[in-house]
């Protein structure tokens, strides 16, 4: 293979992507800039589009240098969240300006920074040569959205096509305040459920005509808060249930609605399992509406349990990385929310760890640009260890 002149500058790679608008499901051309980084260091690169029924199609990339194992493969994604009030951002969320040491700009740290360290990481490996073995990237546009046509496919895909990834890692920002002290090992997962309630419309001074849907649904709701889920256990949080949204839709004062709809979403640990928790709920749902004569729906979205990886030699030579250039000693951890290293886990070991989190899906995303050439050495300094201990 033809070895790069010169490494990538992480912080230009991530401005270029960050100006691709890519607000999830769009892609806005980011895996076009993605993909002739890579191709120029010699990966072969896979566009995966998928779409479901109605669902718009997503496209995706899978780039893999080299052909031999072990495969060391890192996975993100290039879709953001949308940038909410465009006039409370201080510069354009798209335009990548740098301001006082810092890159601002939606994905600035979830997860275009990430994902332009890893590709600096490996353009500085190969000075030294190509590695005993393959590196690949695993990117997805959907982990924003609702990770139907992402991850999960490509993984079905990669196993259709004899494709077998060794290691993995997830380039989401970890750290809670400095960069190093967290890598995630595992993660809760996430149930969403909208409770519809089915009543009569009718006059509010005649309520013996209608039936109102409205207190059904609070008394559901007031069921299901109200239980107590667990206490957690020695490597994961409490779970716990929160109400998200209650719509009436109702904009009449003297009108009993026809239908009220509530959403839950609960973030559990390995105590409970998405199965259990499904069936409480509609049976819950169920009950309240038998005893009070109404209708309900209930559907639900969301994908897998919780797991855990307990922190072997993986994730230790991802900590040693991590010290040897910001001298932290990172924190093991289960917290926060899902990612899509919960389809991973089950095809490879898995661990996460990227970017500085604070400000990742609010106004003014911003990265330092200490951090991202820290990061890249980080990565450099994990790949190095990772194919050296196979060698």
């Amino acid at each position: 293979m033809t070895i790069p002149l010169d490494p990538i500058d992480p912080v230009a790679l991530a401005a270029d992507l960050i100006r691709c608008p890519s607000v999830t499901p769009k892609d806005e051309g980011a895996l076009d800039v993605l993909q002739a980084q890579l191709e120029a260091l010699g990966f072969k690169c896979t566009r995966l589009p998928f779409a479901q029924d109605d669902t718009a199609t997503v496209d995706n990339l899978y780039a893999r240098l080299g052909t031999e194992g072990p495969n060391f493969c890192y996975a993100g994604h290039t879709d953001v969240v949308p940038v909410g009030a465009w006039e409370d951002w201080t510069t354009d969320p798209f335009k990548a300006e740098v301001k006082d040491g810092e890159l601002v700009g939606r994905g600035a740290v979830d997860m275009k920074g990430s994902i332009a360290c890893f590709v600096a990481a490996v353009s500085h490996l190969l000075q030294d040569g190509a590695p005993k073995g393959s590196i690949s990237l695993l990117i997805t546009g959907d982990e924003e959205g609702p990770a139907i046509n992402g991850t999960k496919k490509m993984l079905g895909w990669l196993k259709d096509n004899g494709e077998v990834i060794d290691h993995c890692l997830v380039g989401e920002p970890t750290n809670r305040e400095v960069l190093g002290d967290m890598i995630k090992i595992g993660r809760r997962a996430s149930l969403s459920a909208w409770i519809e309630v089915t009543g009569v419309q009718g006059h509010v001074a005649y309520p013996d005509r209608a039936k109102n849907p409205v207190p059904a649904l609070l008394e559901i709701l007031r069921r299901l808060d109200a239980r107590h889920l667990d206490d957690g256990t020695n490597v994961f949080q409490p779970s716990n249930l929160e109400v998200t949204d209650i719509e009436v839709g109702n904009h009449a004062v003297n009108v009993i609605p026809a239908k009220a709809t509530g959403r839950i979403n609960i973030r559990f640990n390995d105590r409970q399992t998405s199965e259990d928790l499904r069936k409480w709920i509609a049976e819950t749902a169920q009950e309240v509406a038998r005893e009070q004569g109404r209708e309900v729906a209930v559907r639900f979205a969301g994908q897998g349990d919780a797991f855990f990886f307990e922190p072997g030699d993986f994730a230790g030579l991802i900590a040693e990385a991590v010290k040897d250039v910001t001298g932290v000693t990172p924190e093991f951890s289960t917290s926060g929310g899902t990612s899509d290293a919960r389809f991973i886990k089950d095809v490879c070991p898995v661990a996460e760890f990227g970017l500085v989190g604070q400000t990742m899906h609010k106004v003014d995303e911003r990265v330092s640009l200490t951090d991202l050439e820290a990061l890249t050495k980080i990565f450099h300094g994990v790949l190095m260890r990772y194919f050296a201990s196979r060698a």
